[in-house]
């Protein structure tokens, strides 16, 4: 029985369609062995139940390869954490700048690292040791470092949050322990954990097998066990079960994986990225350097978009794809860049899976 695999496009009725030709496809998809498709995951598989929600997610496109309970709001524990370091790392214009440790962020409970009031520690060393260690003790000094106050941190969260695109969840303290209001999405998660993977500083310390600065080891064992795993954190509460957001890279495609209230927290997540992997290709839809012909003022003119275009994709959906052509007269206020001579659409279908301007050279 097949897995489901669920799209998150938005069903849209084009204008006008322009097939992507055969030759088109056969020069610019990447070449691997179609995979069989994945097993279900709604029940327990080779002894591996499911999580109580899931969902994996390509880091580039923000698509969605597999969800369960996707949209479901829970408890997510230390996996908080995530939010707590890329929005201190947007808000400190020096990681290496030292304070002291104040007395509110001594003695946390929980996790810990065991800062005592007074000690100076660096805004990075309390970034490895959050991310690393889990220390709540390290969240509480990083939020009251940046914003005075776990309230206003908590608000700063909650914008970070919604610049990722993570909607339905809402954050009132940095470190993830029990809290009424307090809760995300497996779908947000994957949102957030995107977004902060983009960030170069956080994606050198989530994946940090041992900080050696201060003798701290890194909890997460994907980094040790699952290979191409870069990332990037675990979390355990009584209320929230055991969860891990995981993320790895093979072949050219990043995905991200999260499971929570799930016992075996490792072995699911490694399933389900091998299950996606083994299903999508990372196709190259589109070269940065492949001319696009767009109208101009009556005449055909060469586009070009300023990045490769890449796309998860299942093998049966390649032979599906189509794209449509706008100029930069039908583009209206979009169009008033110079620059900009036209707008390139790519559908699988009849559903946008995105879209990128058109430049002239």
């Amino acid at each position: 029985m097949g897995k489901e695999l669920y799209l998150s496009e938005t069903e849209v009725k084009p204008r006008r369609f322009r097939f992507l030709c055969g030759f088109l496809l056969a020069a610019y998809c990447v070449a691997v062995v179609h995979p069989a498709a994945p097993a279900s995951a709604e029940t327990a598989k080779n002894g591996v139940a499911p999580a109580r929600a899931e969902c994996v997610m390509e880091a580039n496109s923000r698509r969605i390869l597999y969800e369960r309970n996707g949209e479901a709001r829970l408890p997510m524990a230390s996996t908080t954490k995530i939010l707590t370091a890329v929005t201190v790392l947007e808000n400190c214009e020096d990681v290496k700048e030292e304070f002291e440790i104040p007395p509110q962020a001594a003695g946390v409970e929980g996790s810990s690292v065991y800062l005592k009031s007074g000690d100076t520690y660096s805004v990075e060393d309390l970034l490895y040791g959050l991310m690393l260690r889990s220390g709540n003790d390290c969240a509480e000094a990083l939020a009251l470092h940046t914003s005075g106050s776990i309230d206003a941190f908590a608000q700063r969260m909650n914008e970070t949050a919604q610049k990722a695109g993570a909607l339905e969840s809402c954050f009132k303290n940095p470190h993830g322990l029990p809290l009424e209001g307090h809760y995300t999405t497996a779908r947000d998660l994957n949102l957030i954990a995107c977004y902060a993977m983009q960030n170069d500083a956080f994606r050198q310390i989530v994946g940090t097998r041992y900080y050696q600065p201060r003798n701290w080891a890194n909890k997460n064992k994907m980094l040790k066990n699952y290979e191409g795993a870069v990332g990037i954190k675990t979390g355990y509460t009584k209320q929230a079960g055991r969860c891990l957001v995981s993320a790895a890279e093979k072949e050219g495609m990043t995905l991200v994986c999260t499971v929570l209230n799930c016992s075996p927290m490792y072995e699911r997540s490694q399933q389900l990225l091998d299950e996606a992997f083994a299903a999508y290709e990372n196709v190259r839809i589109l070269g940065a350097d492949t001319p696009v012909r767009v109208k101009v003022k009556g005449k055909t003119a060469a586009g070009y978009t300023k990045e490769d275009l890449y796309y998860p994709l299942l093998p049966e959906e390649q032979l599906h794809l189509k794209m449509e052509i706008i100029s930069r007269e039908e583009m209206g206020a979009m169009g008033k860049n110079d620059e900009i001579i036209g707008q390139i659409k790519i559908y699988l279908i009849n559903r946008l899976l995105f879209s990128r301007n058109l430049y002239k050279l």
